[in-house]
């Protein structure tokens, strides 16, 4: 029975159109895609309240994790332990080989986001990023700003048609986890 454990890990494939909080007036919520008990959870007193770790916007799928290890959440997102969050990226618009070059160049060092929504002018850590294709890629950063890779690709005159976490820190999805599915681990 889940009341009677005290630390909850669990993996999910999110799939798009789902937000990552427990209420929304607009969109469908991650918690949904859970069993009632561990839905029950999101209501437990602090400290043991379920949460997710590794928010992903509406528009964006893969790993996301589900604890009540608030410990656990801050190592994996604060940003001074540079945990790795590794997303195959697809793009709006071709990148040839010369501007995939002039891309890994920017990518490698801070750069510049232009300000959206909620989120200023910010400056990046470097990241790195590995074509696969001239639509598709995969980007790693250990920073978890506002819309950051979305921005990144804005700044270098191109639009994320298609984002995807395949990767945090040590966890990785697993192939066979399909969207909308969950795995304790």
């Amino acid at each position: 029975m889940v009341q009677n454990r005290k630390k909850i890990y669990i993996m999910m494939n999110k799939p798009v159109g789902y937000v990552c909080s427990a209420v929304s007036d607009s969109h469908k919520t991650v918690y949904e895609l859970l069993p009632k008990e561990y839905q029950a959870l999101m209501q437990a007193k602090r400290g043991e309240r379920l949460h997710t770790v590794g928010r992903l916007d509406c528009d964006s799928s893969g790993l996301i994790i589900f604890t009540n290890d608030g410990d656990f959440s801050h190592k994996l997102t604060d940003p001074a332990f540079q945990k790795e969050k590794v997303y195959v990226v697809t793009l709006k618009n071709p990148v040839s080989p010369e501007e995939q070059l002039k891309i890994i160049d920017i990518f490698s060092r801070p750069m510049v986001l232009p300000p959206e929504k909620k989120a200023p002018e910010q400056i990046t850590e470097a990241s790195e990023i590995e074509f696969l294709s001239e639509n598709e890629c995969r980007v790693t950063i250990r920073q978890g700003m506002f819309h950051q890779i979305r921005r990144m690709f804005l700044a270098v005159g191109n639009e994320v048609v298609k984002l995807h976490r395949i990767k945090l820190d040590s966890y990785e999805l697993p192939e066979d986890l399909s969207a909308g599915r969950w795995k304790e681990v």
